[in-house]
């Protein structure tokens, strides 16, 4: 019998401010709205005088300001005023159910607890529990080490996905806990919708998280005995710069060097709050992040990528159509542009991949750039297509849409072609990200 720590996760002690006023403690995750300074203001301004998360995060529209020292600073000395101050209530050994209506009607459920960074790994072809599902940009990890580095608490936004058809792990343990009385409840900051928690720590519940990963893990074993439990489906650079973080200590700490002995494993810096999520879950969208290209010879590119993945190319004759034959295939593209003459020109390229589209699409794009010897301008990434469409009628412009991301295939793929490539998919709308709520203690 495989125990909670084999499968790489933990049960926190979680840290909950007293009378907590969700509206106000809770501040959606720090890489959203990195262009918006006038939302971060607002944020400022409704957590004004009140206990926040906002006052122990750095938002990343702040990274590369003058004054980041100074914030960080700041941010310390927030983290230790909140455990001195009774801020919050007495930590408890718990994971958290969690059920997140959005701004969009949409109800999304979610497990909070902690994982042991041994058991993840970001870099491609990696056999670890817990796998990255995108390309980790190493120049990121350090200035997050920055803040993550000494600091008190954590607070999370990193997201986990589990491939959970039955829906036993996450759903099923709410089933199991909602009869009792949340431990918080109330709105969301900005009209970001509402949520709600529930405490999992009865012997009978964590026995049952157990056996349910223990399934879970027993189904994704792959033939050298690993099994690919988690993939990250928000906050990856985040938890890459956890995994920094506890390796530097390590290095700089001899008596947790051991991994097997006690100081190592009750170690705070060695895990991570997350939040898992069912990738089968209605309430999670999955959102493909289409192309536009810009300056390349289109027809062209066309048939060479027609020619690369063993492809057919056919002609449509609307927005319309073209739209819905892309939305209900699984590795189908679409591509609008104007021709020659002006005119407008939709065309649909069918393949009969079984992997994610954008893995096999990307790379050739990426290709197609070099060869063309194109900058990184030549193009762009888009959410919606109406955006797509809309450029597609502009000259030496082509839009280029992705199908919905195979949610059977995501797993797979990752698997056995390692990460995606970067702007692969979003995981709904930036006010549906993950708020920070739940806290726990890092550096004493």
């Amino acid at each position: 019998m495989k125990t909670l720590e084999n499968m790489g996760v933990k049960i926190p002690q979680i840290l909950l401010p007293e009378n907590i006023d969700t509206e106000s403690w809770s501040v959606v995750a720090c890489d959203q709205y990195t262009q918006d300074r006038d939302y971060w203001a607002q944020v400022e301004k409704n957590a004004a005088g009140k206990a926040s998360t906002l006052n122990i995060i750095l938002p990343e529209v702040y990274l590369n300001d003058s004054d980041k020292k100074e914030r960080i600073q700041k941010i310390r000395e927030n983290m230790k005023k909140y455990l001195s101050s009774g801020v919050f209530k007495a930590e408890e050994a718990e994971m958290v159910y969690l059920e997140r209506k959005t701004a969009y009607g949409r109800v999304r459920k979610g497990l909070v607890t902690a994982i042991d960074l041994e058991a993840y790994e970001w870099k491609p072809f990696s056999n670890a529990l817990i796998r990255a599902t995108e390309a980790t940009i190493v120049s990121r990890i350090p200035p997050r080490m920055e803040i993550r580095k000494g600091a008190p608490l954590e607070s999370p936004h990193i997201m986990l996905l589990v491939s959970d058809e039955k829906k036993a792990l996450v759903e099923g343990t709410g089933s199991r806990v909602r009869e009792n009385a949340p431990i918080y409840q109330g709105k969301l900051m900005m009209n970001s919708g509402s949520i709600s928690g529930w405490a999992v720590k009865e012997e009978a519940d964590i026995e049952y998280v157990r056996s349910t990963l223990e399934g879970l893990f027993e189904k994704n074993k792959a033939a050298d005995g690993s099994s690919f439990l988690f993939a990250v489906g928000d906050g990856n650079h985040s938890l890459a710069t956890a995994k920094a973080v506890w390796d530097e200590y390590k290095k700089e700490h001899s008596e947790v060097q051991d991994l097997s002995c006690k100081a190592s494993l009750e170690c705070p810096v060695r895990y991570a709050l997350v939040e898992i999520v069912n990738i089968y879950d209605e309430g999670l969208t999955f959102e493909p992040i289409h192309r536009v290209l810009f300056n390349m010879k289109n027809e062209e590119l066309i048939q060479k990528l027609c020619e690369k993945f063993g492809g057919k190319v056919s002609e449509i004759q609307s927005e319309e159509e073209l739209a819905s034959a892309v939305k209900n295939s699984k590795a189908d593209f679409g591509f609008a542009y104007l021709d020659k003459n002006g005119k407008e020109k939709y065309i649909l390229l069918s393949t009969s991949k079984k992997e994610l589209a954008v893995s096999f699409l990307q790379p050739a794009l990426d290709q197609a750039l070099t060869d063309a010897k194109a900058d990184a301008e030549a193009i762009d990434y888009i959410h919606g297509e109406k955006e797509v469409f809309r450029l597609g009628k502009k000259e030496a412009t082509m839009g280029i849409l992705l199908p919905p991301v195979d949610k059977d295939s995501f797993f797979a793929t990752i698997s056995s072609n390692g990460p995606l490539p970067r702007k692969s998919f979003s995981m709904g709308e930036a006010d549906e990200k993950r708020f920070y709520l739940e806290c726990r203690k890092l550096f004493s």
